[in-house]
């Protein structure tokens, strides 16, 4: 008798799409070695053996007045996290370059806040004119909620992808944060594919969401159309609400990632902040439908270097 795993792998093998509840089947499944292989095979088969790597810049941290709760930057907490305005263009040119020398394809510039001021935006827009002159990166930008005429100026100044979260489900949102909609983050999504950017869009696992919750996340990022799934493992920060937060067990974070795979089958499922949480299992990963990676520091956390992401992804049977 055929298993769920392999029914549902052939399915989507076919090029059709599963359906959430063949999604919460897989959740169910024991066999997470089979579940594993076989989001692999759906990753082989859609997107070959190229795993696509990309680092982020935190270029202006701190003071947001945003209360998301798992948030080190927020400023309805205290985290001890640095603070400081807009970096300049020199200093983004340095780290740039030196990740471009490394190896890394996509470069990124990070803000904190809800939006960036005019002034600030106005900058920012500098900022990618210069990157765009002097490197040869794809560049990618996450500067919060923005309109779409931000988004055109964007992809005017060179930018390629826009880096927007929807964080968690729909339903989960307001347990996660409320000075801000669920609504605006599709907004922000839709406006920047209005300009025709590109957008890495995916979330967090591990604020207290069930399953469920993840899987609807994720159908959500798949009617969006976007195709760059970054999933991040809650590393719960002191004094934000989220500190005492239980940590996922390794397998279930692979299983999460797998499952993506599944529903989002031509795309980049991503590795991004927190996956240290999973020691020695990252390796797995890059064999359970995972093909893209954050690589270097995050935002206010120390990721593994880059130079050790790629002799692993190398290692694997993977390209860079």
């Amino acid at each position: 008798m055929e298993s769920v795993v392999r029914k549902i792998e052939n399915k989507v093998m076919s090029g059709q799409s599963i359906s959430f509840e063949e999604a919460i089947q897989l959740a169910q499944v024991e066999d997470v070695e089979g579940l594993f292989a076989a989001a692999n095979r759906i990753r082989q088969k859609f997107k070959g053996n190229r795993v696509d790597l990309c680092t982020i810049m935190n270029a202006k941290s701190g003071r947001c007045p945003e209360n998301c709760k798992f948030c080190a930057q927020s400023a309805h907490y205290r985290t001890g996290v640095q603070e400081y305005p807009l970096i300049s263009v020199e200093e983004a040119l340095r780290m740039a370059k030196e990740n471009e020398m490394h190896g890394v394809h996509r470069f990124s510039l990070v803000t904190s806040g809800k939006a960036l001021s005019k002034k600030e935006f106005d900058r920012v827009i500098e900022i990618y004119k210069v990157l765009r002159q002097k490197t040869k990166l794809q560049l990618c930008a996450s500067l919060g909620i923005i309109s779409h005429d931000q988004a055109v100026r964007l992809k005017e100044a060179g930018v390629t992808m826009y880096h927007h979260n929807l964080e968690t489900s729909r339903d989960y949102f307001h347990k996660i944060c409320d000075t801000h909609t669920y609504q605006d983050r599709i907004d922000t999504v839709k406006n920047a594919m209005a300009a025709g950017l590109d957008v890495c869009c995916g979330g967090i696992i591990g604020m207290g969401e069930s399953m469920e919750d993840r899987i609807k996340m994720a159908f959500e990022i798949k009617e969006l159309g976007v195709r760059s799934v970054p999933v991040n493992i809650l590393n719960p920060i002191k004094g934000t609400p989220l500190e005492n937060a239980e940590k996922l067990n390794p397998i279930e974070i692979l299983k999460t990632m797998s499952i993506f795979r599944f529903i989002i089958p031509d795309g980049f499922i991503r590795y991004a902040g927190g996956r240290n949480t999973l020691g020695g299992l990252q390796r797995l990963g890059f064999n359970a439908g995972i093909n893209a990676a954050l690589v270097g520091n995050y935002l206010t956390t120390v990721g593994n270097s880059i130079p050790e992401d790629i002799a692993i992804i190398k290692e694997e049977g993977l390209e860079v």
